[in-house]
Protein backbone atom coordinates (compact mmCIF):
# COMPACT_ATOMS: atom_id res chain seq x y z
CA UNK A 1 0.00 0.00 0.00
CA UNK A 2 1.10 3.56 -0.51
CA UNK A 3 2.44 5.51 2.43
CA UNK A 4 -0.13 7.61 4.24
CA UNK A 5 0.31 10.77 6.22
CA UNK A 6 1.87 9.89 9.56
CA UNK A 7 -0.82 9.68 12.25
CA UNK A 8 -0.64 11.22 15.66
CA UNK A 9 1.51 9.14 17.98
CA UNK A 10 -0.57 6.64 19.95
CA UNK A 11 -0.03 7.06 23.67
CA UNK A 12 -0.03 3.60 25.25
CA UNK A 13 -1.13 4.83 28.69
CA UNK A 14 -4.12 6.68 27.23
CA UNK A 15 -5.03 3.70 25.05
CA UNK A 16 -4.98 1.33 28.02
CA UNK A 17 -7.21 3.74 29.92
CA UNK A 18 -9.60 3.74 26.95
CA UNK A 19 -9.77 -0.06 27.08
CA UNK A 20 -10.18 -0.24 30.87
CA UNK A 21 -14.02 -0.40 30.90
CA UNK A 22 -14.10 -3.32 28.45
CA UNK A 23 -14.70 -6.61 30.22
CA UNK A 24 -14.55 -5.17 33.74
CA UNK A 25 -15.79 -8.04 35.93
CA UNK A 26 -18.24 -6.92 38.63
CA UNK A 27 -18.19 -10.32 40.37
CA UNK A 28 -14.52 -11.31 40.43
CA UNK A 29 -13.03 -7.85 40.13
CA UNK A 30 -10.44 -7.23 37.44
CA UNK A 31 -11.17 -8.06 33.81
CA UNK A 32 -12.67 -11.08 32.06
CA UNK A 33 -12.22 -11.13 28.29
CA UNK A 34 -12.50 -14.55 26.65
CA UNK A 35 -12.41 -15.75 23.07
CA UNK A 36 -15.10 -14.02 21.01
CA UNK A 37 -17.30 -13.10 23.96
CA UNK A 38 -18.69 -9.57 24.03
CA UNK A 39 -15.63 -8.14 25.78
CA UNK A 40 -13.16 -9.85 23.45
CA UNK A 41 -15.12 -8.67 20.41
CA UNK A 42 -15.00 -5.11 21.73
CA UNK A 43 -11.24 -5.36 22.25
CA UNK A 44 -10.80 -6.77 18.76
CA UNK A 45 -12.93 -3.99 17.29
CA UNK A 46 -10.69 -1.44 19.02
CA UNK A 47 -7.63 -3.10 17.47
CA UNK A 48 -9.13 -2.99 13.98
CA UNK A 49 -10.35 0.58 14.38
CA UNK A 50 -7.05 1.87 15.76
CA UNK A 51 -4.83 0.08 13.25
CA UNK A 52 -7.03 1.16 10.35
CA UNK A 53 -6.87 4.78 11.49
CA UNK A 54 -3.07 4.50 11.32
CA UNK A 55 -3.25 3.35 7.71
CA UNK A 56 -2.23 -0.23 8.48
CA UNK A 57 -3.46 -3.25 6.54
CA UNK A 58 -5.72 -5.20 8.91
CA UNK A 59 -6.81 -8.79 8.47
CA UNK A 60 -7.99 -11.78 10.47
CA UNK A 61 -6.45 -15.13 9.71
CA UNK A 62 -8.40 -18.40 9.68
CA UNK A 63 -7.45 -19.09 13.32
CA UNK A 64 -9.06 -15.88 14.65
CA UNK A 65 -5.74 -14.08 15.09
CA UNK A 66 -5.67 -10.43 14.01
CA UNK A 67 -2.78 -8.83 12.10
CA UNK A 68 -2.05 -5.17 11.35
CA UNK A 69 0.75 -4.56 8.84
CA UNK A 70 2.75 -1.45 8.02
CA UNK A 71 4.02 -2.04 4.52
CA UNK A 72 5.97 1.16 3.91
CA UNK A 73 7.04 2.06 0.39
CA UNK A 74 10.10 0.00 -0.50
CA UNK A 75 9.59 -2.48 2.35
CA UNK A 76 10.23 -6.01 1.10
CA UNK A 77 10.82 -9.51 2.36
CA UNK A 78 9.48 -11.18 5.45
CA UNK A 79 7.74 -9.16 8.15
CA UNK A 80 9.14 -8.26 11.54
CA UNK A 81 6.31 -9.04 13.94
CA UNK A 82 5.39 -7.88 17.41
CA UNK A 83 2.25 -8.00 19.54
CA UNK A 84 0.61 -10.15 22.20
CA UNK A 85 -3.04 -10.89 23.09
CA UNK A 86 -6.18 -9.02 24.21
CA UNK A 87 -7.96 -11.81 26.11
CA UNK A 88 -7.54 -12.38 29.85
CA UNK A 89 -7.80 -14.92 32.60
CA UNK A 90 -11.03 -14.73 34.65
CA UNK A 91 -10.75 -11.61 36.79
CA UNK A 92 -7.29 -10.82 35.46
CA UNK A 93 -5.17 -7.69 35.41
CA UNK A 94 -5.20 -4.75 33.01
CA UNK A 95 -1.82 -5.32 31.33
CA UNK A 96 -1.34 -9.06 30.76
CA UNK A 97 -1.78 -9.16 27.01
CA UNK A 98 -3.14 -5.72 26.12
CA UNK A 99 0.14 -4.00 27.04
CA UNK A 100 1.97 -5.84 24.26
CA UNK A 101 -0.68 -5.18 21.60
CA UNK A 102 -1.11 -1.52 22.52
CA UNK A 103 2.66 -1.01 22.73
CA UNK A 104 3.12 -2.60 19.32
CA UNK A 105 0.70 -0.16 17.72
CA UNK A 106 2.19 2.73 19.72
CA UNK A 107 5.73 1.84 18.60
CA UNK A 108 4.67 1.67 14.95
CA UNK A 109 2.94 5.05 15.26
CA UNK A 110 6.16 6.54 16.67
CA UNK A 111 8.24 5.13 13.83
CA UNK A 112 5.76 6.47 11.28
CA UNK A 113 5.75 9.91 12.90
CA UNK A 114 9.54 10.15 13.01
CA UNK A 115 9.82 9.27 9.32
CA UNK A 116 11.47 5.89 9.75
CA UNK A 117 11.57 3.96 6.47
CA UNK A 118 11.64 0.26 7.35
CA UNK A 119 13.24 -2.08 4.86
CA UNK A 120 10.81 -4.80 5.92
CA UNK A 121 7.08 -4.80 6.73
CA UNK A 122 6.24 -4.46 10.40
CA UNK A 123 3.30 -6.54 11.64
CA UNK A 124 1.40 -6.23 14.93
CA UNK A 125 -0.42 -9.36 16.10
CA UNK A 126 -3.33 -9.99 18.43
CA UNK A 127 -3.29 -13.72 19.12
CA UNK A 128 -6.58 -15.42 19.97
CA UNK A 129 -7.30 -17.19 23.27
CA UNK A 130 -3.77 -16.94 24.66
CA UNK A 131 -4.93 -17.50 28.22
CA UNK A 132 -7.14 -20.47 27.35
CA UNK A 133 -9.78 -19.22 29.76
CA UNK A 134 -12.77 -20.18 27.60
CA UNK A 135 -11.69 -23.56 26.22
CA UNK A 136 -8.92 -24.67 28.56
CA UNK A 137 -6.06 -24.63 26.05
CA UNK A 138 -3.54 -21.78 26.32
CA UNK A 139 -2.03 -20.05 23.28
CA UNK A 140 -4.74 -21.53 21.10
CA UNK A 141 -4.39 -19.05 18.23
CA UNK A 142 -0.61 -19.37 17.99
CA UNK A 143 -0.74 -23.15 18.43
CA UNK A 144 -3.18 -23.42 15.53
CA UNK A 145 -1.06 -21.09 13.41
CA UNK A 146 2.03 -23.20 14.08
CA UNK A 147 0.26 -26.53 13.57
CA UNK A 148 0.96 -27.66 17.11
CA UNK A 149 -2.52 -28.83 18.08
CA UNK A 150 -5.02 -31.25 16.55
CA UNK A 151 -7.81 -29.34 14.84
CA UNK A 152 -10.47 -32.00 15.49
CA UNK A 153 -9.71 -31.70 19.17
CA UNK A 154 -9.99 -27.90 19.02
CA UNK A 155 -13.34 -27.94 17.24
CA UNK A 156 -14.73 -30.28 19.89
CA UNK A 157 -13.55 -28.27 22.91
CA UNK A 158 -16.42 -26.95 25.04
CA UNK A 159 -16.76 -23.93 27.29
CA UNK A 160 -18.57 -23.70 30.61
CA UNK A 161 -21.95 -23.38 28.87
CA UNK A 162 -21.38 -26.44 26.69
CA UNK A 163 -20.81 -24.45 23.51
CA UNK A 164 -18.16 -26.00 21.27
CA UNK A 165 -15.21 -24.07 19.96
CA UNK A 166 -16.51 -24.80 16.46
CA UNK A 167 -19.81 -23.11 17.30
CA UNK A 168 -18.12 -20.09 18.87
CA UNK A 169 -15.80 -19.64 15.89
CA UNK A 170 -18.69 -19.93 13.44
CA UNK A 171 -20.75 -17.41 15.41
CA UNK A 172 -17.73 -15.10 15.27
CA UNK A 173 -17.54 -15.29 11.48
CA UNK A 174 -14.81 -17.94 11.18
CA UNK A 175 -14.99 -21.25 9.35
CA UNK A 176 -14.23 -23.97 11.91
CA UNK A 177 -13.35 -26.36 9.10
CA UNK A 178 -10.53 -24.04 7.99
CA UNK A 179 -8.61 -23.72 11.26
CA UNK A 180 -5.12 -25.13 11.55
CA UNK A 181 -1.54 -24.87 10.40
CA UNK A 182 -1.00 -21.69 8.38
CA UNK A 183 2.40 -22.41 6.88
CA UNK A 184 2.34 -19.54 4.38
CA UNK A 185 1.57 -16.94 7.03
CA UNK A 186 4.12 -18.36 9.42
CA UNK A 187 6.83 -18.46 6.76
CA UNK A 188 6.18 -14.80 5.97
CA UNK A 189 7.46 -13.81 9.43
CA UNK A 190 11.17 -13.07 9.85
CA UNK A 191 10.98 -12.91 13.64
CA UNK A 192 8.65 -12.18 16.53
CA UNK A 193 9.28 -9.84 19.47
CA UNK A 194 6.69 -9.77 22.24
CA UNK A 195 6.50 -7.07 24.91
CA UNK A 196 4.76 -8.11 28.13
CA UNK A 197 4.31 -6.89 31.65
CA UNK A 198 6.73 -8.72 33.94
CA UNK A 199 5.09 -11.63 35.77
CA UNK A 200 7.20 -11.87 38.87
CA UNK A 201 9.43 -9.32 40.54
CA UNK A 202 12.96 -9.55 39.17
CA UNK A 203 13.40 -6.10 37.61
CA UNK A 204 12.43 -3.93 40.57
CA UNK A 205 15.36 -5.05 42.78
CA UNK A 206 17.67 -4.42 39.82
CA UNK A 207 16.35 -0.89 39.32
CA UNK A 208 15.52 -1.37 35.61
CA UNK A 209 12.25 -0.47 33.89
CA UNK A 210 12.67 -3.10 31.14
CA UNK A 211 14.28 -6.49 30.74
CA UNK A 212 14.86 -9.18 28.13
CA UNK A 213 13.69 -12.77 28.49
CA UNK A 214 16.07 -15.71 28.36
CA UNK A 215 13.74 -18.70 28.74
CA UNK A 216 10.30 -20.03 29.70
CA UNK A 217 9.80 -22.88 32.15
CA UNK A 218 8.34 -26.13 30.85
CA UNK A 219 4.69 -26.18 31.90
CA UNK A 220 1.34 -27.86 31.43
CA UNK A 221 -2.23 -28.29 32.64
CA UNK A 222 -3.90 -31.51 33.76
CA UNK A 223 -7.59 -32.09 34.49
CA UNK A 224 -8.21 -34.38 37.45
CA UNK A 225 -11.71 -35.86 37.74
CA UNK A 226 -12.57 -37.48 41.08
CA UNK A 227 -15.77 -39.50 41.20
CA UNK A 228 -17.40 -40.49 44.47
CA UNK A 229 -20.98 -41.00 45.61
CA UNK A 230 -23.36 -38.11 46.06
CA UNK A 231 -25.34 -38.30 49.27
CA UNK A 232 -27.05 -36.37 52.07
CA UNK A 233 -24.76 -34.27 54.27
CA UNK A 234 -26.83 -34.93 57.39
CA UNK A 235 -28.16 -38.43 56.92
CA UNK A 236 -24.99 -40.20 55.77
CA UNK A 237 -22.68 -41.63 58.41
CA UNK A 238 -19.02 -40.66 58.04
CA UNK A 239 -17.94 -44.28 57.71
CA UNK A 240 -20.33 -44.76 54.77
CA UNK A 241 -19.10 -41.85 52.68
CA UNK A 242 -17.18 -41.76 49.40
CA UNK A 243 -16.52 -38.04 49.34
CA UNK A 244 -14.50 -36.71 46.37
CA UNK A 245 -14.00 -33.39 48.14
CA UNK A 246 -11.63 -35.05 50.61
CA UNK A 247 -9.61 -36.38 47.69
CA UNK A 248 -9.62 -32.96 46.07
CA UNK A 249 -8.31 -31.44 49.29
CA UNK A 250 -5.51 -34.00 49.27
CA UNK A 251 -4.72 -33.10 45.65
CA UNK A 252 -4.43 -29.42 46.48
CA UNK A 253 -2.13 -30.14 49.41
CA UNK A 254 -0.07 -32.58 47.34
CA UNK A 255 0.53 -29.98 44.62
CA UNK A 256 2.25 -27.66 47.08
CA UNK A 257 4.05 -30.37 49.01
CA UNK A 258 5.50 -32.13 45.98
CA UNK A 259 6.66 -28.85 44.43
CA UNK A 260 8.36 -27.83 47.70
CA UNK A 261 10.28 -31.11 47.95
CA UNK A 262 11.62 -30.77 44.38
CA UNK A 263 15.24 -29.65 44.09
CA UNK A 264 15.45 -25.83 44.27
CA UNK A 265 17.31 -25.53 40.97
CA UNK A 266 14.26 -26.99 39.19
CA UNK A 267 12.25 -23.87 40.15
CA UNK A 268 9.19 -26.15 40.42
CA UNK A 269 5.74 -24.86 41.14
CA UNK A 270 2.35 -26.62 41.13
CA UNK A 271 -1.04 -25.00 41.57
CA UNK A 272 -4.71 -25.88 41.69
CA UNK A 273 -6.57 -22.70 40.80
CA UNK A 274 -9.83 -24.05 39.42
CA UNK A 275 -12.27 -26.51 41.01
CA UNK A 276 -15.76 -27.57 39.87
CA UNK A 277 -17.99 -29.44 42.33
CA UNK A 278 -21.01 -31.51 41.28
CA UNK A 279 -23.76 -30.93 42.32
CA UNK A 280 -22.39 -28.10 44.43
CA UNK A 281 -25.02 -28.00 47.20
CA UNK A 282 -24.03 -26.90 50.67
CA UNK A 283 -25.99 -29.75 52.27
CA UNK A 284 -24.93 -32.46 49.82
CA UNK A 285 -21.91 -34.72 49.60
CA UNK A 286 -20.42 -34.16 46.17
CA UNK A 287 -20.68 -36.85 43.54
CA UNK A 288 -17.79 -35.53 41.44
CA UNK A 289 -15.04 -32.96 41.67
CA UNK A 290 -13.06 -31.68 38.71
CA UNK A 291 -9.89 -29.73 39.36
CA UNK A 292 -7.07 -28.46 37.20
CA UNK A 293 -3.41 -28.88 38.09
CA UNK A 294 -0.89 -26.39 36.68
CA UNK A 295 2.69 -27.65 36.98
CA UNK A 296 5.94 -25.97 35.92
CA UNK A 297 9.69 -26.53 36.22
CA UNK A 298 12.90 -25.79 34.39
CA UNK A 299 12.88 -28.94 32.29
CA UNK A 300 10.24 -31.16 30.73
CA UNK A 301 11.16 -34.28 32.69
CA UNK A 302 11.01 -32.37 35.98
CA UNK A 303 7.43 -31.32 35.23
CA UNK A 304 6.48 -34.88 34.29
CA UNK A 305 8.02 -36.24 37.48
CA UNK A 306 6.28 -33.60 39.61
CA UNK A 307 2.89 -34.41 38.09
CA UNK A 308 3.45 -38.14 38.52
CA UNK A 309 4.15 -37.68 42.24
CA UNK A 310 1.07 -35.50 42.72
CA UNK A 311 -1.12 -38.00 40.85
CA UNK A 312 0.23 -40.89 42.96
CA UNK A 313 -0.81 -38.99 46.09
CA UNK A 314 -4.26 -38.32 44.66
CA UNK A 315 -4.72 -41.96 43.70
CA UNK A 316 -3.74 -43.04 47.20
CA UNK A 317 -6.23 -40.65 48.79
CA UNK A 318 -8.89 -41.76 46.33
CA UNK A 319 -8.42 -45.43 47.14
CA UNK A 320 -8.68 -44.70 50.85
CA UNK A 321 -11.98 -42.86 50.33
CA UNK A 322 -13.43 -45.37 47.88
CA UNK A 323 -13.43 -42.93 44.94
CA UNK A 324 -12.13 -43.13 41.38
CA UNK A 325 -9.67 -40.77 39.67
CA UNK A 326 -9.13 -39.97 35.99
CA UNK A 327 -6.32 -37.66 34.84
CA UNK A 328 -6.07 -36.10 31.37
CA UNK A 329 -3.40 -33.80 30.00
CA UNK A 330 -4.94 -30.68 28.47
CA UNK A 331 -1.75 -28.95 27.40
CA UNK A 332 2.01 -29.23 27.66
CA UNK A 333 4.66 -26.74 26.56
CA UNK A 334 8.30 -27.72 26.52
CA UNK A 335 11.02 -25.48 27.94
CA UNK A 336 11.79 -22.54 25.64
CA UNK A 337 15.14 -20.86 25.10
CA UNK A 338 14.71 -17.58 23.29
CA UNK A 339 16.90 -16.85 20.28
CA UNK A 340 20.26 -15.66 21.62
CA UNK A 341 21.36 -13.79 18.49
CA UNK A 342 18.07 -11.89 18.24
CA UNK A 343 18.14 -11.09 21.96
CA UNK A 344 21.70 -9.79 21.58
CA UNK A 345 20.63 -7.53 18.67
CA UNK A 346 17.80 -6.10 20.71
CA UNK A 347 20.00 -5.65 23.76
CA UNK A 348 22.55 -3.72 21.69
CA UNK A 349 19.81 -1.48 20.30
CA UNK A 350 18.68 -0.62 23.83
CA UNK A 351 22.09 0.34 25.20
CA UNK A 352 22.01 4.04 24.20
CA UNK A 353 18.77 4.69 26.08
CA UNK A 354 18.78 1.99 28.75
CA UNK A 355 22.33 0.76 29.20
CA UNK A 356 22.81 -2.97 29.67
CA UNK A 357 19.32 -4.40 30.03
CA UNK A 358 18.89 -7.28 32.52
CA UNK A 359 18.13 -10.72 31.12
CA UNK A 360 15.70 -12.78 33.14
CA UNK A 361 13.85 -16.11 32.86
CA UNK A 362 10.08 -16.37 33.20
CA UNK A 363 7.72 -18.98 34.52
CA UNK A 364 4.79 -17.77 32.40
CA UNK A 365 3.80 -19.10 28.99
CA UNK A 366 3.44 -16.80 25.97
CA UNK A 367 2.68 -16.92 22.27
CA UNK A 368 6.36 -16.10 21.77
CA UNK A 369 7.13 -19.45 23.38
CA UNK A 370 4.95 -21.29 20.87
CA UNK A 371 6.51 -19.49 17.91
CA UNK A 372 10.06 -20.05 19.18
CA UNK A 373 10.18 -23.50 17.59
CA UNK A 374 9.42 -22.00 14.17
CA UNK A 375 11.22 -18.66 13.90
CA UNK A 376 13.55 -16.44 15.96
CA UNK A 377 11.66 -15.00 18.92
CA UNK A 378 12.47 -12.71 21.83
CA UNK A 379 10.62 -10.98 24.66
CA UNK A 380 10.78 -7.61 26.39
CA UNK A 381 9.42 -7.19 29.91
CA UNK A 382 8.14 -4.02 31.56
CA UNK A 383 8.85 -3.76 35.29
CA UNK A 384 6.07 -4.89 37.62
CA UNK A 385 6.78 -3.26 41.01
CA UNK A 386 5.45 -6.10 43.19
CA UNK A 387 5.31 -8.89 40.64
CA UNK A 388 1.58 -9.62 40.94
CA UNK A 389 -0.07 -10.88 37.75
CA UNK A 390 -3.25 -12.73 36.71
CA UNK A 391 -4.89 -10.51 39.31
CA UNK A 392 -6.59 -7.10 39.42
CA UNK A 393 -3.55 -5.96 41.43
CA UNK A 394 -1.25 -6.38 38.42
CA UNK A 395 0.39 -3.12 37.43
CA UNK A 396 3.22 -1.02 36.08
CA UNK A 397 3.80 2.71 36.41
CA UNK A 398 2.90 5.03 33.53
CA UNK A 399 6.57 5.94 33.21
CA UNK A 400 7.57 2.30 32.92
CA UNK A 401 4.84 1.61 30.37
CA UNK A 402 6.15 4.46 28.24
CA UNK A 403 9.70 3.17 28.75
CA UNK A 404 8.54 -0.18 27.43
CA UNK A 405 7.18 1.51 24.30
CA UNK A 406 10.51 3.38 23.97
CA UNK A 407 12.39 0.08 24.14
CA UNK A 408 10.09 -1.64 21.65
CA UNK A 409 10.39 1.32 19.27
CA UNK A 410 14.19 1.23 19.50
CA UNK A 411 14.18 -2.52 18.88
CA UNK A 412 11.86 -2.37 15.86
CA UNK A 413 13.86 0.49 14.38
CA UNK A 414 17.04 -1.56 14.65
CA UNK A 415 15.43 -4.73 13.31
CA UNK A 416 13.84 -3.14 10.24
Amino acid sequence: MADVQAPAVLDAVAALAELAPVGADPVRGGWSRHLLDDADRAMRAWFVRTATSMGLEVEADRNANLWATWRAEGATGKAVATGSHLDSVPGGGPLDGPLGVVSGLAAVSRLMAEGHTPAHPIRVANFAEEEGARFGVPCLGSQLLAGEIDTDRVRALTDATGATCAQVLEDGGYDPAAIGHDADRLSDLALYLELHVEQGCQLAPLGHPVGLATSILAHGRWRVTITGRGDHAGATELVSRHDPMLVAAAAIQAARARAVETAPEARARATVGKVQVVPGGSNAIASEVRLWLDARAEHDEEVRDLVARVVADVEGASAAEGCQVAVSEESFSTRVEFDGALTDRIGAALVPAFGDVPRIPTGAGHDAGILAAHLPTAMLFVRNPDGVSHSPLEGASDDDIRAGVDALTDALRALT
